[in-house]
């Protein structure tokens, strides 16, 4: 798995955890400490029911996160097809050995070029994926937060 994803699973439990812990409740009615824990509780639930999101649930990808792609090219290959093209070349102008020794080299400068943008690229669709999971899950935890305060309102709590 790349370091990056990794990295944002680890951000998505923490935000998850800071998301909630952001929230001030005040018992503005003078309710006791077993009244507001209930009404948390009862609070917590309506507010999972009315959005569809858990707070307290592992965390779930929305999606799959895309396959990671091996790359096709690499500087041997490239080598190896320039060292070919090269030593046609060369032998239709007299030196096929030196045809063939600069298409490998060209080849394999060429080829691992390939090789590095196919990695990149995958890693960027990774990357990509992964903040798409991240922003898609603080928008549930935001709506979630929402409607948890609405409830404890209608409580008689102040909420910031």
């Amino acid at each position: 798995m790349h370091k990056s994803i990794i990295a944002m699973c680890l951000l998505l439990a923490l935000v998850s955890t800071l998301a909630t812990a952001k929230l001030m409740i005040y018992p503005s009615k003078g309710q006791s400490a077993e009244q507001q824990s209930a009404d948390e509780g009862a609070c917590m639930s309506w507010a999972s029911n009315q959005t569809g999101f858990d707070p307290t649930a592992p965390l779930q990808a929305s999606s799959p996160p895309p396959p990671t792609q091996q790359p096709t090219s690499s500087a041997g290959k490239g080598a190896l097809r320039g060292a070919l093209g090269g030593l046609v070349i060369g032998a239709i102008a007299g030196d096929a050995g030196k045809g063939a020794a600069i298409g490998a080299g060209s080849g394999l400068l060429f080829g691992g070029v390939a090789h590095r943008q196919q990695v990149e690229k995958s890693y960027a669709q990774q990357d990509a994926w992964a903040q798409q999971q991240a922003a898609n899950y603080q928008q549930s935890q935001d709506e979630f937060n929402r409607a948890y305060a609405t409830c404890l309102e209608g409580r008689g709590y102040t909420v910031n």
